[in-house]
Formats: C-alpha cells, structure tokens, sequence
C-alpha cells in the first residue's frame, strides 16, 4: 500500500486519456486536473453540481454534461501531455477557493479550514500538532499509554510522536487493525468510500476496489504503522486488565497481561482509551446457546477451520455483519438458513463490490492529487448528506417516517425493494416497518436479492424459543435442523471499556458511575477521571454523514492538545468538570431524541440497554470540528 507521491509523466495517445476519464467521476476531475493543469477555463458553470442534486445518480447531471466535462478534462491532459507533463503551478487563495467552491457550490468563509484539513492539498497535514514537548515543556516528563493499535491508535501514536510526547501503545492482538484484524468473516468489508475511509495524512492511490475488503484495509493500516514508525512503541498480544488514578501522584497505573500471563503495570501521565465501540460481540437472549452439539460462533470470532461445502448452515441476524457474509455463506453451504428478527433499509450501492476500472487507476497515477479532491468530494457529498433526513418534525403523525423528508427516503428505498423482491410474500419479509436511518443502512448491490432469490436459501421471521442439540425451535413449535450455526448479530457497543476496570478520583469506579449509561464530554473525558481520554467514545459515532476515521482524527487532536493545556500551564491533571459535562449531555440527549434513532423504538446497536442512545452524534460534522479544535480550560479542573 503506497500512499501519494508525485505525479507519473504519461504519453498516452489522445484516445487512451480520452478512454481513461471516460469512467472517472466528472465534478472531481475536472477540479484535479484544473489543479494539475492551471487550466481552470475547464470548470465551466454549468457543469458545476447542483448542490440539491447531491444524493442522486451522477448528482442529476445529464449524459450531455457528463460527456462534455470529460471531454474538457481529456483535452486539457493533452495539453499537459504535449507540454510535457510539467509540475502544477502556483496557485494563490483566490484559485484554490475557486477550485473547491466548484465542488461546494456555496461560499465555504465557516468550513474553509475544515476543508483545507480534509483536503490536504499537497500532502499538507493540517492537523498535525503546532508545538513540541522538547520546545514547550524541555524538563517536564510526560508519558502517555494508548489502549488499543486500531485506527483510533494508530492516530494517537502518530500524533503524540509528532507532539514529542513519551507513549507505549498496548495491543491485545498480534498485530494492528483493530476491527479489521479481528474480522475475518467472508465478504467482510467498508461501507465508507475509501479515499474518505481513510487518515486525511495518509492517502493512497492503491485501493483496488471503491469499498475495499479486510485484508486491503488491514494492510493499509498496517502500511500506517510502518510509515509512521509506531511499531517499536507497540506491546503486542497485551491486554490491559486495569487503570487506576493516584490522586497523590495525579498519574495512572495501567496494569497489563501478556500472553505469557505475566502481568506488569506501566505508570504514566494520561491514558487514551483506543478500544472502540464494535469490539466485544453480542450474542442473541436465546435459551440453549450451549446445547447446540455442531460448530457455532460469532462473525467476529469467526473459525476458519469450519468447513461449511455441503453443509446445513444457519445464520442468525441480518444486519451490516450478517448482510455481508450471508450472500458468501450461500456459494458455500448445500443449504442456508437465514433467521431476521428485523430487516434492514438497503442503500443502492452498484459499485459497491467493483473493482477500480483501469481508467480511474491511470488517473489516480497520473493525476494523484485527484484521490485529495475525490476525498473533498466524498466528504462534502456526505458532509451532512441525510442528515435533514433523519430529523424529527413533531407534527408528522405517527408511523413508519418521522417528517416529509424521511417519508420521501422511505418511499424511495421501498421502491428498491419492491423492483429487488417483486414477490408479495418475500416483499413483505424484506420491508422494514421503522423509518429509515434509525438504524445502520446495509449498501446493496443486488445481492441480497440475488441470495434470497436462490432455492437453497431460506428467509425465517417467525420468533426464536430456544437453540436445541440440533437446530433451533421456533416459537410456533416448527423445527428447524442444520450443521453449523452462525451469529451475525452484532456487538456490545454501549459496554464501553470492557471488560477493562477503570477507578478515578475517590476509588470510583467507571462502569458503576455510567451505570450501563455511558456518557462523556465531546465523547472524550468524564468527570472524576483526569487526564483519561476516550477515543470513538459514547456519541461519537455517526449514522449518515461522514467516517469515523473524521472523528477519531478530531479528538486526537483533542487530547494531544490537552496534553499541550497541561504543559502549558504546569498543571499535572485536567479533570472534566460536572456542571460542563451533564448541561453537554442533556443537549446531545435531546438532539438525538430528536432524530429517527432516538424517536423509534425499533432495536438497534444505538442505544443502550436503558434505550439511551449512547452511540449516536446528533449534529454536523462541521460542529463537531469547532467543539475539539482545542479544550477550553473553563471546561476543566485543573490540578
């Protein structure tokens, strides 16, 4: 996995550069090759997308558009070709704002340096810290240990290197990736463009695929690791038992376990909690678990040494996990059963499984920066993207849509099921009755159709008893009988660092403090627990706009510039304070009780087991950018 370099001289013939963009995004490209050109004459106005035409096919342009601003960027790389593929040029304030406004469509005054951030033009890394321990605080010692190497980790470390802060990662696994080393399952795979699924520091032009697999992110991820050289600052195949403040010391005791299972302890300054949200799975409330007498486990532990060729298959789920093994499993299994207490919306997604046509690789290599406006281009598609769709108008009458607009996303995605499943009895199976975006979306690119529509597949929605020696029991009394029994059923999402115990000031403990309700300001830190910092921490997540790699890059620069507040002023400790924390948390409670999410009752990963949505950011990214610019010390105790 390479990440961004130069431009590649081409010669390529006039019909090869034509043949090559015919494939390519148009508004994005014209845009990259206006900026590798300086021949900005290409973004004619009217080619320039309707910004309420942003979530349609091809943004509502017609084929003529299409076909004339392809032509308009072909053209110009002739140009750049027989000119001898000269290094962009300059390009002051005014035709950089013009180059993103033709993406945009709207003065961007408010968002334009969120949008530099994102862009990183040139490789510029904007979010990097301003400031050095070695030039800020030389004699003040700081140590950090971050919990966990997945992509919240890897940012951390990165981070915290560049700020000149001491750390040690610790890792459970053998190696990094978080989820995407964990998950192995069939079919497993993002559902998040990659030039957006990916650290705004580190693009690449190597991703095969729009969506790619496991084992591509893995591999970028470790590629991230490598480049940033983070290893040597991993403790592998360690767990992390324990943390406990010293409010006399005003530092933290991590205690570990390796896989030998010596335990140690590692004293330090601030710990970052980088374990996630979608990390310890979730079985079903089924009596019989343990009288099944075949092969069963969860998609997330999933066992390679299981053969399921001829084999009677169940899979019990159809959520994001589920929806993607389920369509492998059936290639494989001489029969499948496929068990849904609650079927998901399916998004349109055709591309969804593609390979990158070779056209859009020989722009990616010749026009690189064209993966930086790609990235922009996704990001401000899907910048507030259904938002407005997902909010509650309080006099839409009560039903299966929460306001005018949610109804026009229901009756459009109803429609996509009805074409997908023209049967009356298999429609009704697959038509959610909750309104749309109060759950995940599962992107679809026919297959779930196609799976459903096989002879040796079998959708089941009648009510579970009890899982027996053989099979399971049906509420109904029916029977059903196979070999292996699969869980695609989710994670314990609202459990927030466990199995981990965490004790703060005056002996408290974290989990007895959140009560199953976990809460925290911004999603970062929690009264009575200084200079501790949560990463994709309670209501950080996101449901229709953007990617949490986003917002893992917004709280590390957070908490980095914590630490940078603490040396600063000499303090030792930043502790949340109450009043800030609970006024915080009230809002984000009423704002999300405010979406779909919060207002349906439909079960969902979301929320927790008090129905609390504890998952769920409520409001624009943008806002969440200006929130974690940087702490406020009127938000803190400072000791």
């Amino acid at each position: 996995m390479r990440f961004l370099g130069e431009a590649v001289p081409f010669t390529a013939s006039d019909e090869e550069i034509h043949a090559a963009v015919a494939h390519v995004e148009m508004p994005p490209l014209l845009v990259a090759v206006a900026h590798l050109t300086g021949d900005h004459t290409i973004l004619a106005d009217d080619l320039a997308p309707d910004q309420l035409r942003l979530l349609e096919p091809d943004v509502g342009q017609t084929p003529e558009q299409l076909e004339r601003g392809r032509r308009l960027a072909a053209d110009a790389l002739i140009a750049h070709r027989d000119a001898g593929c000269p290094a962009p040029p300059p390009m002051g304030d005014a035709e950089l704002r013009r180059l993103i406004e033709f993406l945009t469509g709207a003065a961007i005054d408010e968002q334009l340096p969120l949008i530099l951030e994102e862009l990183a033009l040139d490789g510029e890394d904007r979010r990097a810290p301003s400031w050095n321990r070695a030039d800020l605080a030389p004699d003040t010692p700081f140590r950090v240990v971050v919990i966990g190497a997945g992509m919240s980790g890897i940012v951390a470390g990165h981070r915290l290197q560049q700020a000149g802060v001491d750390f040690t990662i610790i890792e459970k696994d053998t190696d990094v990736g978080g989820t995407w080393f964990e998950n192995i399952y069939p079919g497993c795979r993002v559902d998040v463009a990659n030039h957006f699924y990916s650290f705004s520091f580190a693009q690449s032009a190597d991703w095969p695929q729009y969506f790619s697999t496991q084992g591509v992110l893995l591999d970028y991820f470790r590629a991230c690791a490598e480049e940033f050289g983070l290893r040597p600052h991993i403790r592998f195949s360690t767990e992390a038992l324990s943390a406990t403040f010293d409010e006399d010391t005003q530092q933290w005791s991590v205690r570990t376990r390796d896989a030998d299972g010596v335990e140690s302890v590692e004293v330090c300054d601030a710990v970052v909690s980088a374990v996630g949200q979608l990390n310890r799975p979730n079985f079903p409330d089924i009596a019989g678990q343990d009288d099944f007498a075949g092969p069963s486990f969860h998609s997330a532990e999933w066992d390679p040494g299981v053969e399921l060729t001829g084999k009677r298959v169940a899979v019990i789920g159809t959520g994001a996990s589920a929806a993607q093994l389920i369509p492998v499993v059936a290639e494989q299994a001489d029969e499948l059963l496929v068990f849904q207490r609650t079927p998901p919306w399916l998004i349109p997604t055709p591309n969804y499984h593609d390979d990158l046509p070779d056209g859009v690789r020989w722009v990616l290599r010749h026009v690189p920066d064209f993966a930086r406006w790609d990235r922009l281009w996704i990001f401000w598609r899907t910048n507030e993207g259904l938002l407005p769709c997902a909010s509650v108008d309080p006099e839409w009458p009560e039903g299966p849509s929460v306001s005018m607009l949610n109804e026009f996303v229901r009756q459009m995605l109803q429609e996509y099921l009805r074409e997908q499943f023209p049967e009356p009895e298999l429609f009704e199976k697959v038509l959610p009755g909750y309104p749309p975006l109060a759950k995940r979306f599962v992107r679809d690119n026919g297959i779930w159709s196609r799976t459903f529509h096989r002879d040796d597949v079998r959708l089941i929605c009648d009510r579970i008893e009890s899982i027996t020696k053989t099979g399971i029991r049906m509420a109904d009394g029916t029977e059903h009988e196979f070999d292996v029994l699969i869980y695609g059923t989710g994670f314990q999402a609202s459990k927030f660092l466990t199995p981990m115990q965490v004790t703060g000031r005056g002996g408290v403990d974290l989990h007895e403090q959140w009560d199953g309700n976990a809460r925290a300001y911004l999603g970062v830190t929690v009264p009575g627990f200084p200079n501790l910092f949560l990463l994709y921490g309670p209501n950080t997540n996101i449901v229709v706009n953007g990617s949490i790699i986003y917002f893992s890059e917004l709280e590390v620069r957070y908490l980095v510039e914590g630490i940078r507040l603490l040396l600063e002023t000499g303090h030792r400790a930043m502790d949340c304070r109450t009043d800030v924390h609970d006024a915080y948390n009230a809002a984000i409670d009423e704002a999300n009780a405010a979406m779909a999410w919060g207002a349906s009752d439909v079960n969902s990963w979301y929320k927790s087991p008090s129905g609390r949505v504890a998952q769920n950011w409520p409001y624009s990214l943008l806002d969440y950018w200006l929130r974690t610019r940087r702490p406020d010390p009127d938000d803190y105790l400072l000791t």
